[in-house]
């Protein structure tokens, strides 16, 4: 106590200075405009600066884990394609007969890298932003992937960054299929755990079982068919009890996004031309 004393006496000029120095930065920013809003767009600055290089230094830290899950996506996704390969080159004697189908349904769609700039997992309604726009080719309605599977459709892009409305959130309704089948419903996340989501409406009839893949249906004009969604953990009736609820486990894993790929279909625009076209015509006939 001593101690304390004889330093707060020896330095007593030092402490009052300090004091009365920060009182008057508060006086001079709570009454003057000016000032405060320079402050104010100082300390912004700083702040931007100061999440930049913090998620610089977690996408570095979490660059092996991301590798890791992609070399293993890609060495399950080869063979597979090598599995299918040999079938129809043992069914048709032809050895070229894919991979001229690969290039034909790739010359289809235009891939466009992004990095997640922005993101959100623990709201009702989360967004993601990314760092590519109307500049690089991005638009509304482009449908958003990952080396996991499904993230979401993008929904507003400036010149050179876009926002995603992704599968973690409540106006989110994606066409999906049960890989293998025909079988189809739409996907719907209710909030809660952002690694689980809902398919509604699966007919009744469909045979499937726990565990079997959930991927795009292709029946939209945003995603084509075949994105990984996620593997069925349980199965419920719906709430009429005329067809299936199926909850799945996401592929994708939202807390961790960080590289993504906007997909451009060539033939989309003049799709969605038709359908508004369409809607157009049938809304002046009643």
């Amino acid at each position: 106590m001593q101690n304390l004393w004889a330093f707060l006496t020896k330095h007593f000029h030092w402490l009052l200075f300090l004091f009365l120095e920060a009182v008057s930065i508060v006086m001079l920013l709570s009454y003057n405009k000016y000032q405060s809003s320079v402050w104010i767009s100082s300390a912004n600055a700083f702040a931007a600066r100061i999440y930049d290089w913090e998620a610089a230094t977690e996408q570095y830290f979490t660059l092996r884990r991301a590798n890791e899950e992609l070399t293993q996506r890609n060495v399950y996704l080869e063979r597979q394609v090598d599995k299918l390969r040999r079938q129809f080159a043992d069914l048709t004697a032809d050895t070229t007969a894919v991979q001229r189908q690969e290039l034909e349904v790739l010359s289809q769609y235009q891939l466009i890298p992004a990095k997640v700039v922005g993101n959100s997992v623990n709201r009702p309604d989360n967004l993601i932003t990314i760092d590519k726009g109307r500049a690089d080719g991005v638009d509304a309605d482009m449908g958003v992937a990952c080396g996991n599977g499904l993230v979401g459709v993008v929904y507003l892009a400036s010149n050179h960054y876009a926002v995603v409305i992704p599968v973690l959130n409540k106006h989110s309704r994606i066409s999906c299929s049960i890989r293998g089948t025909n079988y189809f419903g739409y996907l719907k996340w209710e909030g809660g755990d952002p690694s689980e989501a809902y398919v509604e409406d699966i007919p009744r009839h469909a045979k499937f079982k726990k565990g079997d893949w959930i991927e795009t249906s292709g029946y939209s004009s945003i995603f084509p068919h075949g994105v990984a969604v996620g593997q069925i953990e349980k199965v419920f009736n719906s709430r009429d009890g005329i067809s299936y609820r199926l909850k799945i486990r996401l592929a994708t894993d939202f807390a961790c996004l960080r590289d993504v790929c906007v997909i451009k279909e060539k033939g989309m625009v003049e799709r969605m031309r038709l359908k508004e076209a369409a809607l157009d015509s049938l809304s002046k006939t009643h």
